[in-house]
């Protein structure tokens, strides 16, 4: 095994790490930062930028900026979160023929786990940069909420990045695994994970070593880039009440109200009230308009309290989930740049009834639990013995009317494997489909599909009498695996659970093969790619 860097590929900023002695470390970008913009822009001139250079170009090339893919990752294009998604972003997105979303980019259609590859890609450039050697294998993080398409497009991207996965880890535990290797002591944790895109709750039990995940709960759809769009709106709102322009079709004018959102937003976690100034914001025939407007805290919070308190019941849930109260929490760990807000601060210290622990950055410290865990595969790190991880969503099988039944639970330890007991509805039923679903919903449709398959041959009885034993298996990554056995004929049929949409292997390997043919080839000068 060479050398292991974990990565944190995150919906704003993106961080990698790395393994020095006992120690996790963070590994700098080309630029000498800590962290990386999780953005790939494509100039008119065929370069490819990545990164701070990306950033730099959304205000003047906002139609091939491409950032906060990370919630495009596993999902549908009809999903209701990206059809609101699509008209609060100023690049193109399409449906492909399976459902899934495209990025269009002029006449070049490319999937999220493209995108994320190019980030990553330059995430390993950075880290062979840093370390002077060649970078093959990565632990990477995903929300612990992440369902099982999501998590397997992350892999997909990452082997287009050319990185063999070892471990994909969940955020909020690896952020705990940072935590534990500079507090050696036993405690029952809190980890509150708000980052750019996604929320995580999840509670752990530190114990000699064992890191012991009790319940996990959050919303891959519940992030910063809520609060930024929240400013934006308020500022849209505003100039629309002075003036009677509506200004939010116009794509560069809404990339700079959104840039100065951010900005305004990562100010008032320091100050009382920010100044938001931009000139020449538009322009008619009776002149140039501009918007100069002073936002407070308050008003921040007043604009995103809503966003907050709906974090407050999944962390109630998974309480529950864990038969805890909040006083037997012993320390709370804050995770995510959108948890620097003060308000959060406070609302998550009134709910535990304790200060939260800020001694690592909660911008790094989700890559330096993923370079812990690389220490702990390769046995370097004797005092972290084990993670006992969590599967985040339910996972069973459709039956008759349109019925889903539960064969592993959320929250059960990983890896773990099933079996359940069914039978057929006909007489003389010699074929039954397996419908492989993930979620909580009682009704099979309203559940996520993950896949099907036919097992055939079954031997000829009234229904009822056939035995069909379904088992299910998940590995350490939260990946499954289904098997369903005939047990009178011994005929079994199984399935690793791939998503049914998603890119093939084939496609995976048609893109690799495009970038090693110089398609997406990386200028070692700058940050540059080549379209």
């Amino acid at each position: 095994m060479g050398r292991v860097i974990g990565i944190d590929l995150g919906t704003t900023y993106s961080c990698a790490a790395y393994l020095e002695g006992n120690e996790p470390k963070i590994i700098p970008n080309l630029e000498g930062l800590p962290t990386t913009p999780s953005v790939v822009s494509f100039t008119n001139s065929g370069e490819r930028l990545i990164g701070n250079l990306a950033l730099r170009q959304a205000m003047t090339n906002p139609e091939k900026t491409i950032f906060a893919v990370k919630r495009l990752m596993g999902r549908k294009f009809d999903a209701d979160e990206i059809q609101d998604m699509q008209s609060k972003i100023p690049y193109r997105l399409s449906k492909a023929e399976n459902g899934d979303i495209l990025i269009d980019i002029d006449s070049i259609k490319l999937t999220p786990q493209e995108i994320s590859a190019m980030i990553l890609s330059y995430l390993k450039k950075c880290a062979e940069s840093y370390l002077g050697e060649e970078v093959k294998e990565v632990i990477i993080t995903v929300p612990a909420h992440f369902n099982d398409h999501q998590r397997q497009a992350t892999k997909d991207a990452a082997k287009i990045a050319e990185l063999e996965v070892l471990r994909v880890i969940n955020e909020p535990t690896s952020a705990c695994l940072a935590y534990g290797i500079s507090n050696k002591k036993n405690a029952t944790v809190a980890v509150y994970d708000m980052g750019g895109g996604t929320f995580d709750i999840t509670f752990l039990e530190i114990n000699e070593g064992i890191f012991h995940v009790l319940a996990t709960n959050g919303n891959s759809f519940l992030g910063g880039e809520d609060f930024d769009n929240r400013i934006v709106k308020w500022l849209l709102d505003s100039f629309n009440k002075e003036t009677g322009i509506d200004i939010s079709y116009d794509k560069f004018a809404l990339q700079r109200i959104k840039e100065a959102a951010e900005k305004a937003k990562r100010e008032l976690s320091f100050t009382l009230e920010s100044e938001i100034n931009l000139p020449f914001i538009y322009s008619d025939e009776s002149g140039s308009k501009h918007i100069k407007k002073n936002l407070t805290r308050k008003e921040l919070e007043d604009l995103t309290i809503d966003l907050i308190q709906k974090s407050i019941p999944y962390i109630g849930q998974a309480l529950d989930e864990s038969k805890l109260e909040p006083e037997l929490i012993d320390e709370v760990i804050l995770v995510g740049g959108q948890t620097r807000m003060p308000i959060i601060k406070k609302k998550i210290s009134e709910y535990f009834r304790k200060e939260p622990n800020e001694k690592i950055n909660p911008d790094e410290i989700v890559a330096l639990g993923a370079a812990v865990q690389s220490g702990v595969l390769e046995g370097k790190i004797a005092d972290l013995v084990l993670l006992l991880d969590v599967t985040p969503i339910s996972l069973g099988i459709e039956t008759e009317n349109d019925t889903f039944v539960k064969i592993i639970d959320k929250n059960t330890t990983i890896p773990t494997k099933k079996t359940m007991a069914f039978t057929t509805v006909e007489n003389n039923q010699r074929r039954v489909r397996i419908h492989v679903l993930q979620g909580e919903s009682k009704i099979a449709s309203e559940n996520t599909p993950l896949a099907v398959f036919d097992l055939v041959g079954i031997e000829g009885a009234p229904a009822g009498v056939p035995q069909i034993d379904v088992t299910f298996e998940i590995d350490a990554d939260g990946l499954a695996k289904v098997y369903a056995k005939d047990m009178a004929t011994g005929r079994k049929q199984g399935i690793d659970v791939r998503p049914s949409s998603g890119l093939s292997n084939y496609q995976i390997e048609e893109i690799i093969k495009r970038t090693r043919e110089g398609q997406f080839k990386v200028d070692e000068d700058d940050e540059t790619r080549l379209l």
